[in-house]
């Protein structure tokens, strides 16, 4: 039983270095061929993909929290610009901000929303499922 329902999103954009970026999209398209997973959807985070995943688990309802690189803040921008998710969403407060922090919130979520060819998002996704925890995108 879980007394605290929440999700998080984890943003990554691949953006602060051109090696980096090529790297990390390079690695997104390798794991999105061996999956058929979108390579772009885990990126832009766009408010239609975030609203199918977590609509059918009845998750709309509850706190959605994003975490990031801090590098683009435009997945943020277009979730609170959505009606539907802007008024559960809730940003870490930079003053709040902390690796260690960030990774308990979304080991822990009910939900978790990352990318795959992120290492941050791949430990997350690792702990959850050694946790016996469901719901990890």
């Amino acid at each position: 039983d879980r007394s605290c329902v929440y999700s998080v999103i984890h943003s990554r954009s691949f953006n602060s270095r051109p090696l980096e970026r090529k790297s990390g999209m390079q690695q997104l398209g390798r794991i999105c061929a061996k999956s058929g997973c979108d390579p772009i959807a885990a990126l832009d985070m766009q408010p239609e993909y975030v609203k199918s995943i977590l609509r059918p688990l009845g998750m709309l309802d509850h706190p959605i929290v994003i975490i990031s690189d801090g590098q683009d803040l435009s997945v943020a921008e277009r979730l609170l610009n959505d009606p539907e998710i802007a008024p559960m969403l809730r940003l870490v407060p930079n003053r709040a901000k902390w690796i260690g922090g960030d990774i308990t919130l979304a080991i822990m979520s009910t939900t978790f929303i990352g990318n795959p060819a992120s290492t941050f998002s791949g430990f997350i996704a690792k702990s959850r499922l050694a946790l016996g925890i469901d719901n990890t995108f």
